[in-house]
């Protein structure tokens, strides 16, 4: 009989070449819509490439070359994609070939894994496709964002931890993937603080400070700079984006938000994460009828940290957005719930018999499975289409007659990216002066519109390419509207419209000119506004 090693890696081989099939297919059906250039089906995705390209050839830490700003949500992916760009070159597809990479990465940890569990080729290959295509990881990878490291360091802690007393390695391999993880994503916090109280309930108190001290510590290093920079410690998207719970007098209402809006009535979280959540309750309340507590934690061990991860981020960080936010905790759930119902593997009619709650919860996270699925596909399928059509086409078209003009826009990625414009957010991701408008979900006012119009007016921006439900109708009175840019079959943009504005009246028989001239795709509708 074959070692579980050679299984391993036999499935290994297998699932890359099942994987890679069904990547390749979407990346080709991509690139045909696009004129034969991959483009991101996320616009967050040059976020980082702008970052990315001015530290590199600029030294600057920003979205754009000429001052810092904390826009990019990873730190540590937009170093890395910089160091690749200063060796290798400016060049737009350097995520998509690191994701590759750690795409790699992640089936081979998950093929020794699973083929620990099983012993057997097939049973190991089918546990490692269905873990990558739960947790969406091929649209990931074709984001180009950060999350497939985000999900390579996950797995490798998770793998460390359960081979902890059998390699030597497998220590430092937890411990650095904790030192890691933090710079990938902010709200890995969340989980170095549930690991390290899970690990306090069972008395290991040097395990748990270990965690915390590593896993802040870069976070805490990075907020010191970040604070000194712009007067904020977490980057403008975690400022802006996050959810705040302050001792002040909008105490309950802040209650309110988390504990109603973003937990209990969560749909993301009913499509997402309840169904994961309550087979691992299952377990754990089988143990704790016939087990003691210290038994029942041991033998459920991730099952209660993965749980408290969940609700825990569905209540101060978010769940949409290509699936991509909770990837990681999904990729987790498989890894500690597949070997407890490996039952189901060798028999599954006695399985259902004998297990029909289980069955019921493990059905529910197949059709999760296949919902995901199809929601991948549609965003795969035109996401890339709607970037280039909207996002890229714009770019193209700042790049053009305004390429170190100053513009202000709400989605910020390929414009910077492919530009050298000045920039004002009116999201905040880039622009520290629109923050206090934007953070904890704050709806816009006339303070917003008046700020608007004299920082605009002082600092001579000249156009606006913005999305106009995004200004909730405070639109400055001095800006004129220019023209209307829309695409069809929307499925990752905002909105299906964009609105051209001349801030710099003088300017807008000029700007609708240009407008008129530019060699727009066929599939965007122009509308000068007369």
């Amino acid at each position: 009989m074959p070692s579980s090693r050679n299984i391993g890696l036999q499935s290994f081989f297998l699932s890359l070449v099942l994987f890679f099939i069904v990547s390749l297919l979407y990346y080709i059906g991509s690139v045909a819509k696009t004129d034969n250039h991959y483009i991101y089906p996320i616009d967050d995705a040059y976020i980082h490439l702008a970052m990315a390209k001015n530290f590199a050839l600029h030294d600057i830490w920003g979205i754009t070359k000429y001052q810092f700003s904390s826009t990019s949500s990873s730190p540590l992916f937009t170093l890395i994609i910089s160091s690749l760009i200063t060796v290798f070159g400016n060049n737009d597809q350097i995520p998509l070939y690191f994701n590759i990479v750690f795409s790699v990465g992640i089936i081979y940890f998950l093929s020794i894994y699973y083929a620990e569990v099983f012993n057997n080729i097939k049973k190991t290959t089918f546990a490692v496709v269905f873990t990558l295509f739960f947790a969406v990881l091929h649209l990931q990878m074709l984001s180009g964002m950060e999350h497939t490291l985000q999900v390579f360091l996950f797995v490798v802690n998770i793998f460390c931890f359960y081979h902890w007393d059998k390699n030597k390695y497998a220590i430092l391999g937890f411990y650095v993937s904790i030192l890691l993880m933090g710079l990938v994503r902010f709200e890995s916090m969340f989980y170095f603080v549930i690991l390290a109280f899970v690990l306090m309930l069972i008395k290991k108190w040097k395990e748990a400070a270990g965690i915390l001290i590593l896993g802040f510590l870069p976070i805490l290093l990075f907020c010191y700079f970040n604070y000194q920079q712009d007067g904020y410690f977490f980057p403008n998207s975690v400022v802006v984006k996050g959810t705040k719970l302050g001792l002040d007098s909008n105490f309950l209402s802040q209650l309110k938000i988390i504990m109603v809006d973003n937990f209990i009535f969560n749909i993301s979280f009913y499509k997402v994460g309840v169904f994961p959540v309550l087979l691992c309750a299952v377990f754990l309340y089988r143990d704790l009828r016939t087990k003691t507590i210290k038994e029942s934690i041991d033998n459920n061990f991730f099952l209660i940290v993965l749980s408290l991860l969940m609700i825990c981020h569905t209540m101060f960080a978010d769940l949409k957005g290509l699936f991509r936010y909770e990837a990681y905790l999904l990729t987790g759930f498989s890894m500690v719930l597949i070997p407890k119902i490996k039952g189901v593997f060798f028999g599954f009619k006695n399985y259902l018999k004998k297990e029909k709650l289980i069955t019921l919860l493990i059905v529910m996270n197949i059709v999760l499975f296949f919902y995901k699925g199809w929601m991948a596909h549609r965003m795969l399928e035109n996401g890339g289409k709607n970037i280039y059509e909207q996002q890229i086409q714009s770019a193209h078209f700042l790049h053009t007659y305004y390429n170190s003009s100053k513009v202000v826009a709400n989605d910020i990625g390929a414009i910077t990216y492919y530009t050298d414009i000045h920039l004002l957010d009116i999201a905040g991701l880039a622009s520290t002066e629109m923050i206090p408008f934007n953070e904890n979900k704050k709806l816009f006012d006339d303070k917003f519109k008046d700020f608007l119009t004299k920082y605009g007016s002082e600092n001579k921006y000249e156009l606006a390419i913005v999305y106009d439900i995004w200004l909730q109708g405070y639109v400055p009175e001095n800006w004129k509207k220019a023209a209307t840019l829309t695409i069809k079959n929307r499925v990752t943009v905002a909105r299906e419209e964009v609105s051209v504005y001349s801030i710099d009246t003088a300017n807008l028989e000029s700007l609708k000119r240009n407008i008129r001239n530019f060699k727009w795709n066929k599939n965007v509708e122009v509308k000068i506004v007369d």
